[in-house]
């Protein structure tokens, strides 16, 4: 599919992943590119998602909408992480095929994943058991949109796919502690604990979960690559085949910020799912897609970008919790 001069949607295309995807559209000569806000079209109600279709008639669909948070954040709202992310998924691609929509890109989530799945994730086990309980409400809603791709590629001839990113980082990310994930926690925290001169920082769990990061640009260009040149009914993992242990990000995160206080762990808080680490290649095979960025690199642009444009930052505004160094806890992600 050549994607210039094509009407696309993007549902969160105002977010952290959506808005390098509609970046990356406008690069490829896409000029009429359709990003539905909540406030005009709130996704998880029918009737805003038809009003939707046929107010803009979209060519290509990107679906990647969806409520998440980190592993506190899925503890305290199993419920509405399910309903949610379910009741969005659903609808939007029913209405794609009741609208003869060319192409429909889901993004779904390696919470998915088994708990336990052989390392790495490969795509073939990913109906190989449970995921992990902190996240799996959230992680099976998700799943399902894969079913109703496949379901509906199978009875309708629907063009979807669906894809597996693995956790994202890079400028734009929620840096919120209450629902970030681990990455832009630890940063936040660990300049805070810097410019309050705080002797340490508390970290949940014991840090030996593993972790594997794609950098946002290149999941941008990973999902295009695969609306433009994949069209198979198999779920294809999106990642940099690189996998890293918490304790190891949190060493690297605290030395890019020049943080160097002591790092305490609380064991009476969850680990989240043993192990991350994808296997990549059926998505080199299938769309030549390679992530291209280094961990250390995108964590350099991360850190700069927060520096320059967050809101805390421009304010002068040090988190009140970073005062007292047990407030400082930091949740993995989910």
């Amino acid at each position: 599919m050549n994607l210039k001069g094509k009407r696309v949607c993007v549902t969160g295309g105002a977010g952290f992943l959506g808005s390098f995807v509609v970046a990356a559209l406008r690069e490829r000569g896409c000029t009429e590119i359709i990003v539905p806000r909540k406030r005009d079209y709130d996704l998880r109600q029918e009737g805003a998602i038809d009003r939707l279709f046929r107010e803009t008639r979209p060519e290509v669909l990107f679906h990647l909408a969806a409520t998440v948070g980190g592993i506190g954040a899925n503890a305290q709202n199993p419920g509405s992480f399910f309903y949610e992310n379910a009741i969005m998924g659903i609808q939007l691609i029913e209405y794609a095929r009741r609208f003869g929509v060319e192409k429909t890109i889901v993004a779904g989530t390696i919470c998915a994943y088994p708990k336990f799945a052989p390392i790495p994730f490969r795509e073939e086990t990913l109906w190989d058991g449970y995921p992990e309980e902190t996240n799996a409400p959230y992680g099976i809603a998700k799943k399902a949109l894969l079913v109703q791709c496949q379901a509906y590629r199978q009875q309708y001839g629907m063009n979807a796919i669906y894809l597996l990113p693995v956790n994202l980082y890079g400028p734009r990310d929620n840096f919120d502690l209450e629902s970030s994930h681990v990455i832009p926690a630890l940063i936040r925290k660990a300049l805070a604990a810097k410019e309050a001169g705080l002797p340490e920082m508390v970290c949940w769990g014991d840090g030996s979960p593993t972790r594997e990061f794609l950098y946002v640009e290149n999941c941008a260009e990973g999902l295009l690559l695969a609306a433009e040149r994949y069209d198979g009914e198999e779920p294809v993992n999106l990642g940099s085949g690189t996998e890293m242990s918490i304790r190891q990000l949190v060493e690297q995160i605290n030395a890019a910020c020049d943080y160097r206080g002591r790092v305490r762990w609380d064991t009476t808080r969850p680990n989240g799912q043993p192990r991350r680490k994808l296997d990549v290649q059926r998505a080199e095979r299938e769309f030549g897609f390679v992530a291209s960025t280094t961990f250390a690199e995108g964590l350099r642009k991360t850190i700069e970008w927060y520096k320059r444009d967050s809101k805390a930052t421009r304010n002068g505004h040090v988190d009140s919790l970073s005062r007292r160094p047990e407030a400082a806890a930091i949740q993995q992600t989910g």
